[in-house]
C-alpha cells in the first residue's frame, strides 16, 4: 500500500495519529469513515500524489491512532476535537492552509474543520454526507430503518458487546475491492475492543455534543467560507433518504457543487478512478 509514502506516528497536543503522506504540490488531507482506516484511500492517494501532497491519517480513536479518554459529554471524540487534530497534524507537516476531503464519519470532521478554522481550509469535499443536525432533524421511518446504527451505536456498552462477539460477522469480511494489506489493516481495527469502543464514541458524540455545535453555528449564522463539493454514492442510500441534498448544503455554504459517484458506499475502494477525476477537477480549478 501507498508506495513511496512516508509512514509514521505524529504526536499532537491531545492525540498520536498513525499517518501516511506523500506526493508533491498543494496539501490535501483525506479523512476516512467508519469502520475503515486510512487504508481505504490506498487506490486514491497514490493517484492524487502526482498533483498534491496527500496526507492520510487514522482518525483519533480509529485504526492505529491513539484512543481518547471517555468523558461524560464525549468531547474527546467530538468532531471539534478531531478538527483540532487535523489543524495540528497539517501544521506539523508545514502546511498552514490545505484542502480537506472526508468520507462518512470523516466528512463530519472535514466540515467541522472548515467551520471552526475558516482561514485554514482552501476547499472542502464531503462524501456521502449532510450535516449531522440536518440528518437528525429529518429523521423519519426511512432514516430509522436504514441508519438505525446511529442510535444503536450511541447506547452504552451493548453495541461493544454485540460487535466484539464476532467483528467479522458484524462488519463483513474482505470485499472484492480490498487488497490483502488493506483488509488486514481493517481487520486489526475491528478486532481491537479498544478501537471498537472509541469508534462507537464517535457516534455518541454525534448525537450529543456534535449536534450542539452544529446548532450553535446555525443560530449564529456561521457558514463554510471555502468552495464545497458534495458527492454521494449512487448505489448507497443517502440519495434515497434525501431528495434535496444540494439545497441542504446551500444552507451551510454559499459556494456549493454537488454530484454522484457510480459506486456503493465505499467509493474510494469501489470507484477510485472516477473519484480521483472528480477531486482533481474540483481542487485544481
Amino acid at each position: 500500500m501507498f508506495e513511496g509514502f512516508t509512514h509514521c506516528k505524529i504526536a499532537l497536543s491531545d492525540a498520536v495519529l498513525n499517518v501516511r503522506y506523500g506526493g508533491s504540490g498543494p496539501p490535501l488531507l483525506l479523512l476516512h469513515g467508519h469502520p475503515r482506516t486510512h487504508a481505504t484511500w490506498s487506490k486514491v492517494a497514490p493517484k492524487l500524489a502526482a498533483f498534491f501532497t496527500v496526507v492520510c491519517p487514522d482518525l483519533r480513536g480509529f485504526g492505529e491512532s491513539s484512543k481518547p479518554l471517555d468523558l461524560p459529554d464525549h468531547a474527546g471524540s467530538s468532531k471539534r476535537a478531531k478538527a483540532k487534530d487535523c489543524i495540528e497534524l497539517m501544521g506539523s507537516l508545514g502546511f498552514e492552509r490545505f484542502a480537506i476531503v472526508g468520507h462518512d464519519r470523516g466528512s463530519y470532521i472535514a466540515y467541522r474543520t472548515a467551520l471552526d478554522y475558516p482561514g485554514k481550509i482552501t476547499s472542502l469535499v464531503v462524501l456521502d454526507c449532510i450535516p449531522i443536525i440536518e440528518a437528525l432533524e429529518r429523521c423519519n421511518e426511512v432514516f430509522a430503518r436504514q441508519w438505525y446504527h446511529w442510535f444503536f451505536f450511541a447506547q452504552p456498552e451493548k453495541p461493544e458487546r454485540a460487535i466484539s462477539t464476532d467483528p467479522d460477522a458484524w462488519y463483513g469480511g474482505k470485499t472484492p475491492y480490498m487488497g490483502d494489506e488493506e483488509y488486514q489493516d481493517f481487520r486489526r481495527a475491528i478486532h481491537s475492543p479498544a478501537t471498537v469502543h472509541t469508534m462507537l464514541e464517535d457516534y455518541r458524540a454525534g448525537l450529543s455534543i456534535d449536534r450542539l455545535h452544529d446548532e450553535e453555528d446555525r443560530q449564529r449564522g456561521r457558514k463554510i467560507q471555502c468552495p464545497v463539493l458534495c458527492l454521494w454514492s449512487e448505489k448507497d442510500d443517502l440519495g434515497q433518504i434525501y431528495s434535496d441534498i444540494p439545497s441542504l448544503w446551500q444552507n451551510w455554504a454559499s459556494n456549493v457543487q454537488t454530484g454522484t459517484i457510480k459506486s456503493g458506499h465505499h467509493m474510494a475502494e469501489e470507484a477510485p478512478h472516477e473519484l480521483c477525476e472528480r477531486l482533481k477537477d474540483f481542487l485544481m480549478k
